[in-house]
C-alpha cells in the first residue's frame, strides 16, 4: 500500500480538476475520471479545508497529488533545513561569483571545480565568498561534478544550483520543507529567465526551455511536466545515491534521466514554481539556437534508456482524422471523424455513469491541440519536406502547409502577448523548433534509433479509474 501523505499537509486543487458530482472527479495529468467510495468522500471533507489529520484522508491526498488532481502544501518547519548547497563550474567565473553573491549564507557551500582551464581564478571566488572547493582534474560533465559532490556531502538534503544562476533568499528552504513527505526525493523550483533586452533575450524569457511554469505539478514521465532542469534542485542525498546518482555518461539530458530513474524507484518528484531561482540566459540567436539543439541530442540516449517514455507526437485516433481531413480539404471526412470523437466518447462515458455535458466542446478542444501538435512536429522533424511544398503550385496547399508552420507560434503569441512582436516571435519560435528537430535527428544517427521522432497512437479515449478508496 503506498504511504499516505503525513498529517500537517493540505492540498490545493489543481485547477483543471472539476467536480462532477460528489463521487465522481475528472481531471488529473494524464486526464482521467476518478471515483470515490463513500469512504473516499468521507474523508475528502475531513481536509477539504483543513490540514491532514487521519490515515484515510493521507491515503485519499497521496492519491489525488500523484495523479495531478491536487497539489500537497507542507506544514510550516519548525526549523532551517540541514542541507548543502552545491555549485558545479566549469570556468565562467564571472557567474560564478554572481551566484555565490546571490546565496543567503545560511547554508553551507561546496563548489566542484569540473576542469576549469583556470582553477586558480575557481579557488579564489570560492574562498572569497566562504564556499568549500573540491576540484576534479579532469572535466566529466555536470553528471560527473554532481556526483563528486555526494561524495563530500554529509547533509541528507543537497540544493544543486548551477553557476550561471541567481538564487537569492531562502528558497532552499521552501523547497525543502516538502521533504517531511517521506516519498519524496526532488523538488525543482520555477527558473526564470535572466536575459538581456534584445530580440533573442525577449523571446527566451517568453519562452525559456528550463521555465515550466507557473502551476505546480508532479513530475512523470508522460505527464504535463515529464522531468525538470537540475539548474536548481532540492533533493534528498540518500534517494540519490540509491539510484547511482547521475549518469556521467550523459554530457546532456542527465536531469531528464535521473528523474525517470527516481520515479521508476517509487520515489516523488515535484515542481514548486511558487518558489523561483533566476537563471543567465543565452544574448544571441546564434547561442540560443545552439543550445537548443544541444537539448535535442539527448533524446535518442534518453528514449534508449528508459524506453516507452518519450513521444514526441501523441494522436487520438478520431481527433487525427479529423485534423488530416480539414487539412486536406475534405469536409465530409472531418465531419465523419469529429462525429466519430464525438460518439466514442459519449459510449465511453455513459458505459461507466458520466455526465456527458460539454463533451462537443472537449472534443473541439482536442482537435485544435492535435492540430498545433501536428503543426509544431512538422516543423521540428519535418520542415525541409514542409517548406518544399510551400514552393508548389497551388494556394489551398500552401495555406495548409502555412497553417501548420503558422498555427502553433501565434496561437502561442496570441495566448502570452509576449514582449517582442508577433513576425520576429514567430521566426524565432520555427528557427527554435527546427534547431531542437536537428538536434534529435542528429542524436538518433548517431544512436541509430528512429523512437525520438516516431509519433504513437492512443487507442484509449479516456481512463476512468472506477473505484478510489482512501
Amino acid at each position: 500500500m503506498t504511504t499516505p501523505l503525513p498529517p500537517g499537509f493540505r492540498i490545493t486543487l489543481d485547477p483543471d480538476t472539476k467536480q462532477l458530482r460528489d463521487d465522481l472527479w475528472f481531471g488529473g495529468s494524464p486526464a482521467r475520471v476518478l471515483r470515490l467510495t463513500s469512504a473516499g468522500q468521507r474523508a475528502w471533507k475531513e481536509f477539504a479545508d483543513g490540514p491532514i489529520t487521519s490515515p484515510a484522508a493521507g491515503a485519499l491526498a497521496r492519491r489525488l497529488t500523484d495523479a495531478g488532481f491536487a497539489h500537497p502544501i507542507p506544514p510550516e518547519p519548525a526549523a532551517p533545513a540541514e542541507l548543502t548547497v552545491v555549485v558545479p563550474v566549469l570556468d565562467r567565473p564571472g557567474p560564478l561569483a554572481r551566484c555565490l553573491a546571490s546565496l543567503d549564507g545560511t547554508h553551507p557551500v561546496l563548489v566542484v571545480d569540473d576542469g576549469s582551464e583556470d582553477p586558480a581564478a575557481i579557488a579564489a571566488i570560492a574562498a572569497a565568498h566562504g564556499a568549500k572547493l573540491v576540484r576534479r582534474e579532469v572535466n566529466g560533465g555536470p553528471g560527473a561534478a554532481r556526483n563528486t559532490a555526494l561524495e563530500h556531502v554529509s547533509t541528507e538534503l543537497v540544493a544543486f544550483v548551477d553557476s550561471d544562476c541567481v538564487a537569492a533568499g531562502d528558497w532552499a528552504d521552501q523547497l525543502a520543507a516538502h521533504f517531511a513527505d517521506p516519498l519524496l526525493a526532488a523538488i525543482a523550483p520555477r527558473v526564470r529567465a535572466l536575459a538581456a533586452d534584445t530580440a533573442a533575450g525577449r523571446y527566451t524569457r517568453a519562452v525559456s526551455s528550463l521555465d515550466l511554469g507557473d502551476r505546480p505539478a508532479r513530475v512523470a514521465p508522460r505527464t504535463r511536466v515529464a522531468y525538470v532542469p537540475t539548474a536548481a534542485l532540492v533533493a534528498r542525498r540518500s534517494a540519490l545515491t540509491k539510484i547511482g546518482g547521475f549518469d556521467p555518461e550523459l554530457r546532456v539530458g542527465e536531469d531528464v534521466d535521473l528523474v525517470w530513474r527516481l520515479h521508476a524507484a517509487d520515489h516523488r518528484v515535484r515542481y514548486a514554481p511558487d518558489v523561483d531561482v533566476g537563471h543567465q540566459e543565452p544574448t544571441t540567436w546564434r547561442e540560443l539556437l545552439g543550445r537548443r539543439a544541444r537539448y535535442g541530442t539527448s533524446a535518442a540516449p534518453l528514449a534508449k534508456r528508459h524506453p516507452g517514455n518519450l513521444a514526441p507526437l501523441v494522436l487520438h485516433p478520431w481527433p487525427a482524422l479529423t485534423v488530416a481531413a480539414v487539412l486536406a480539404r475534405r469536409p465530409l471526412l472531418a465531419s465523419a471523424g469529429f462525429g466519430g470523437a464525438l460518439l466514442t466518447m459519449m459510449k465511453t462515458l455513459r458505459a461507466n455513469d458520466i455526465p456527458t455535458e460539454g463533451v462537443v466542446r472537449a472534443m473541439g478542444t482536442a482537435v485544435h491541440q492535435t492540430w498545433l501538435g501536428a503543426g509544431r512536429y512538422g516543423t521540428q522533424f519535418a520542415a525541409p519536406v514542409l517548406a518544399a511544398l510551400l514552393t508548389r503550385r497551388g494556394w489551398g496547399r500552401r495555406a495548409t502547409v502555412a497553417s501548420l508552420l503558422l498555427g502553433p507560434p501565434l496561437t502561442r503569441w496570441l495566448a502570452d502577448r509576449p514582449d517582442l512582436d508577433p513576425v520576429r516571435y514567430t521566426a524565432g519560435a520555427l528557427a527554435d523548433d527546427i534547431a531542437y528537430g536537428a538536434g534529435v535527428w542528429a542524436g538518433c544517427l548517431t544512436h541509430r534509433t528512429a523512437v525520438p521522432v516516431l509519433p504513437e497512437i492512443a487507442w484509449r479515449p479516456l481512463r476512468v479509474d472506477r473505484k478510489e478508496k482512501p
